[in-house]
């Protein structure tokens, strides 16, 4: 029998349990007002990750989402488009459906918050909220557009700023300066929809007491539920004190009537994270489910939400509370990320300033992308960017110099001499039992969403596997009499390490993997734990899985995404330099400018612009000081092949010893790059 150590228990529950764990998963739900954009794609990419890791593990996972469908902006988009907002939303999910099959982002379930279940559980929790005494009603002023006849939200007023004075500047704050006000501050405010001037008039609203749920709140958010970071901030708010937190919408309103309020609507922030639980229900009666096992407040399974950090007010303090407050259980945690820039600028979608998915997909393989965002994934909060030049270098040098191209240097040789059949013994057995031996640190780092470290630990793996061939030299030894059974014994292992990478890889690339698989002639791969390597066993004819990324590729989104593209200011460009004194010829053949792998990247203590890299030359290691901490993290080096100058004189510096220099081209800042070998550069190798 297995043995299980308890500190597995403590990080991961149960996560090397004998039973399976039920867990129940959502991403917040994209809204029905416009199409999918690659900020978007952030997360239902790291949920779908982590999902089929869990599935992958063989835990009763399930991933539920649905399109947001209601609000202001929906039931005015329909008007204009002369339709109904119910052809509108129908229209909406269908693109969405459709751009997220291609991304692979496998949901078990996508619905719509326009649904009976989600009015059913809405009605419900409202009326439990209300009978336990934390819903209550008064009359509030608001701004009204009296020929549109409807209450006016902060963001459908406009006007001149009160502190600068800014034209067209929305009722909640002033884009320019960054002022905060109330609509009624607006200098000349008119309505956004109508042009016509606001007027001020009274009306019944209903609220959700949310300070009646203080101290729950103030336990649940620092009981291991929410990162640290998250949970800092919700300690501000709740010392701030909480406040009623208005729940109804007056007529016209597209979205859910409140049952005992006639013209009175639930807001769209109350019916939409309850379509988590309409969703599920949706899921549970087409397969038979139990919903009280994953939603009832005993409930043993876990239940994770992954959001945006834009919305964790509505998700780790509303949301809680309604749970807690209607007799439902509350989620296991929360888990928050960050914002997606593409070539350090700003996405908007509010001002339509995205690159969308389907404009991704009209050119590019939707598994780099996955790739890419895995390779730049943590646990916390911090934003991404989608450098493209960073990215192409990424693909090129991950998953098709590394991984795919073990498969392709070995699978010649097994084809032509051995008739696609693999050695009867694994040569290499203790180099196959390390690469298994690797799946519970990487499993860890899944678990833990630490998908960048995950990344580089399956590349150090295939750098090992490219290592392994390069020492072994097959194309050398096919050429030698007598060594069939040893080149066929190097190529075995080389396809069976090949198949390790592919399993660990495969929720990240999953039609990828899906296709490795088919080539090796197996069944779909569970984790890796005990798998055996593959002998004696026929695999199927070697088809290219994956190609590189062309740069003509990137011009073609950024050309079709230019007016969507928002261009933030920034630093003019340095100027080029001017050429510097010449050199003879001879003084240019001294520099022995090598290929070089960075196999460790540090920061500097008390270095601005410094980062301390250990670099494999081939025949000895280099420790070298680079000024290019502005452009690149060290997670974003190891493993990198780079250029360096190789014999350069030593430089004592105050930090240590440098012994050669990173070649780099660029204007400085993060306008900056390292150069970069393509597919085939071997550490070692001299730059000619």
């Amino acid at each position: 029998m297995r043995q299980y150590r308890l500190i597995f228990i403590v990080y991961f529950p149960n996560l090397n349990t004998m039973s399976k764990r039920k867990i129940l998963v959502t991403s917040a739900l994209p809204y029905a007002n416009g199409p999918i954009h690659l900020g978007h794609l952030v997360e239902y990419i790291q949920t779908d990750i982590w999902t089929r890791f869990q599935k992958q593990r063989d835990n009763q996972c399930y991933y539920v989402c649905a399109d947001d469908a209601h609000g202001t902006p929906i039931m005015l988009r329909a008007d204009s488009e002369g339709i109904s907002p119910e052809e509108l939303i129908a229209g909406v999910e269908k693109e969405h459906r459709a751009d997220f099959d291609e991304f692979s982002v496998e949901f078990d379930n996508y619905h719509s918050t326009h649904s009976e279940e989600n009015k059913e559980f809405s009605n419900l929790i409202y009326q439990r909220l209300k009978t336990a005494g934390h819903i209550s009603s008064r009359t509030i002023t608001q701004a009204f557009d009296p020929e549109k006849k409807m209450f006016l939200s902060d963001r459908f007023i406009k006007g001149e700023c009160p502190k600068c004075g800014a034209k067209d500047q929305y009722g909640d704050g002033c884009e320019k300066c960054s002022s905060t006000y109330a609509p009624a501050d607006l200098k000349n405010a008119v309505s956004a929809i109508s042009g016509a001037k606001p007027v001020e008039k009274e009306s019944e609203h209903y609220f959700f007491d949310l300070a009646n749920f203080t101290e729950m709140l103030r336990n649940w958010t620092t009981d291991g539920h929410l990162q640290s970071e998250v949970s800092n901030k919700l300690a501000e708010w709740l010392d701030g004190g909480l406040k009623q937190w208005d729940i109804s919408r007056d007529a016209p309103y597209f979205g859910f009537e409140i049952p005992d309020a006639p013209n009175k609507y639930f807001y769209v922030w109350l019916d939409a994270p309850i379509g988590y639980m309409a969703s599920f229900k949706n899921l549970c009666d087409k397969q038979g489910l139990s919903f009280d096992e994953f939603w009832a407040k005993d409930s043993d399974a876990e239940l994770y939400h992954f959001i945006g950090k834009d919305i964790i007010y509505f998700h780790a303090l509303f949301w809680p509370a309604m749970l807690q407050g209607s007799d439902f259980r509350t989620p296991s945690a929360i888990f928050a990320h960050g914002f997606l820039t593409v070539n350090g600028e700003k996405m908007s979608k509010s001002r339509g300033t995205f690159i969308k998915a389907r404009t991704y997909l009209d050119h590019l393989n939707p598994e780099y992308l996955r790739y890419y965002f895995a390779a730049k994934l943590s646990n916390g909060l911090d934003d991404i960017d989608l450098n493209f030049e960073d990215f192409t270098q990424r693909i090129n040098s991950d998953l098709v110099g590394k991984v795919v191209n073990i498969a392709s240097r070995c699978s010649g040789f097994i084809k032509k001499r051995f008739d696609n059949t693999l050695a009867i013994n694994c040569s290499e057995p203790e180099l196959f039992k390390t690469f298994i031996e690797a799946n519970e640190s990487i499993a860890k780092l899944y678990e833990n969403r630490e998908f960048s470290k995950a990344m580089r630990e399956i590349m150090a793996l295939a750098d090992k596997a490219n290592q392994y061939i390069d020492d072994k030299k097959p194309w050398l030894i096919a050429k030698e009499e007598g060594k069939e059974a040893e080149l066929h014994e190097v190529c075995s292992m080389g396809i069976n390490l090949f198949r390790v990478l592919i399993l660990y890889l495969k929720p990240v690339i999953p039609k990828l993997a899906s296709e490795a698989e088919n080539f090796l002639n197996i069944e779909s791969q569970a984790w890796a734990e005990g798998i055996e390597p593959l002998t004696n066993h026929t695999i199927n004819k070697f088809k290219p899985l994956i190609t590189r990324i062309d740069a003509d590729k990137i011009e073609a989104i950024l050309e079709a995404s230019k007016e969507n593209l928002e261009k933030v200011k920034q630093p003019k460009a340095k100027q080029f330099e001017p050429i510097a004194d010449e050199i003879e010829f001879n003084d240019f053949a001294k520099i022995d400018l090598r290929i070089a792998r960075i196999i460790k990247a540090e920061h500097v203590e008390g270095a601005d612009k410094l980062l301390q890299l250990t670099v494999d030359i081939g025949d000895e290691k280099l420790n070298v000081f680079a000024g290019i901490k502005s452009a690149y993290t060290p997670e974003d080096l190891e493993g990198k092949l780079t250029v360096v100058v190789a014999n350069l004189k030593s430089r004592k510096m105050r930090f240590g010893i440098s012994e050669g220099m990173v070649l780099a081209a660029g204007a400085g800042g993060k306008d900056l790059w390292i150069l970069s070998p393509d597919e085939g550069a071997v550490a070692g190798m001299r730059v000619k």
